[in-house]
């Protein structure tokens, strides 16, 4: 591909066809590959990557009948059901992770939606956790407008709520929730002012035609997701996609690429699924524009490279942890910038054209 026409890409826009989405897919894969990576090169240090732990606060016993997924009641996985987490183990939980390294804290309960009784335990790990110093992120099932808004005002940084696969697709994964319930619950999440994580599945079972159309729905929002997790799935044993076929490595990869081009200024993550992936095809992912992973021994109910072995190949790739910024107030926020214009005046070379 021409370096020109990467002036097509790399700007935030809300309209793509899905026609678009599939010939991105269909670049040669070096071209596609070089194109993200400049992409990316625009919006982000391309050594940086954002690292986050999480934790499940409530395991098992989910009424959903999503076909990946071992928390599901309706599927025999062996996983034994949990009630929510005390509000000091998930404390416990979130001072390991910063010991670690993860400057994010996600919390996780498998609900369809969580009720009136469990808001004041759950808006209380988030309060209690941004006390550390972390950014929070929670996925709880669906939301409603009240739901939403108490845990805005609790400090919610994030609010992850993935699509999981394109419109198309959808009921031959889940049939208990619609597509639009969960659009919808992403949009009270922006609506209540808290920022949106949303993202998919590969691997089960869709085509190349979904995964353009799961990018198509994500980038499409009104606002693009600040993060986009892409999992790749993990077959568990008692799911119905416990014998789906292997994906090919390079679909993932082409997936973060479009994923990268298409959302631009978004952390796109590398989440469920890494154990299964070679250290070659992760440090791809990152040349592709993923620049987010899940960090730790185990995410929510299934296995994570262990995080010594993430920083060893962070070391041998010279990747740094993205840090986390976080200022108590506006003034706050002013007050650094006000230092760094007085940093500026200082030097020789700087024009003050207010003069």
């Amino acid at each position: 591909m021409p370096t020109a026409s990467l002036q097509h890409y790399g700007e935030s826009r809300h309209d793509w066809t899905r026609q678009q989405v599939l010939d991105l897919f269909a670049l040669p894969f070096n071209d596609l590959l070089f194109t993200a990576q400049q992409v990316h090169r625009v919006h982000f240090d391309a050594n940086r990557v954002q690292v986050s732990t999480l934790c499940s606060i409530k395991t098992g016993a989910c009424p959903e009948d999503c076909a990946y997924c071992p928390q599901s009641a309706r599927y025999d996985t062996g996983l034994e059901r949990e009630k929510l987490m005390k509000v000091e183990k998930v404390l416990e939980e979130a001072r390991a992770a910063k010991a670690s390294g993860a400057t994010r804290f996600c919390m996780g309960a498998a609900w369809r939606s969580p009720k009136k009784k469990d808001m004041p335990y759950v808006t209380q790990m988030v309060r209690e956790v941004k006390a550390l110093g972390m950014e929070t992120c929670m996925t709880l099932g669906m939301l409603n407008d009240d739901q939403a808004q108490e845990l805005a005002d609790a400090g919610l940084d994030y609010y992850n709520h993935n699509l999981d696969t394109s419109p198309e697709y959808y009921g031959e994964i889940i049939t208990t929730r619609t597509y639009q319930d969960r659009l919808e619950t992403l949009g009270r999440v922006r609506a209540a002012g808290m920022k949106v994580c949303a993202g998919g599945i590969i691997g089960m079972g869709e085509g190349e035609k979904d995964r353009a159309g799961l990018l198509m729905q994500l980038a499409n929002l009104p606002d693009h997701p600040e993060s986009v997790p892409i999992n790749m799935l993990v077959k568990v044993a008692g799911t119905p996609l416990e014998e789906e076929r292997d994906l090919d490595p390079f679909e993932f990869i082409r997936c973060i690429a479009v994923a990268r081009i298409m959302m631009p200024k978004s952390h796109v993550r590398l989440s469920a699924g890494r154990e299964a992936m070679s250290d070659e095809m992760q440090a791809m992912a990152f040349l592709a524009g993923a620049n987010s992973i899940f960090y730790g021994e185990k995410l929510l109910t299934t296995a994570n490279p262990e995080a010594n072995k993430d920083m060893q190949l962070f070391q041998r790739l010279g990747i740094q942890p993205e840090e986390y910024q976080q200022y108590a107030d506006e003034a706050a926020v002013e007050a650094e910038l006000a230092a760094q214009i007085t940093e500026q005046q200082n030097d020789p070379f700087f024009y003050d054209a207010a003069k």
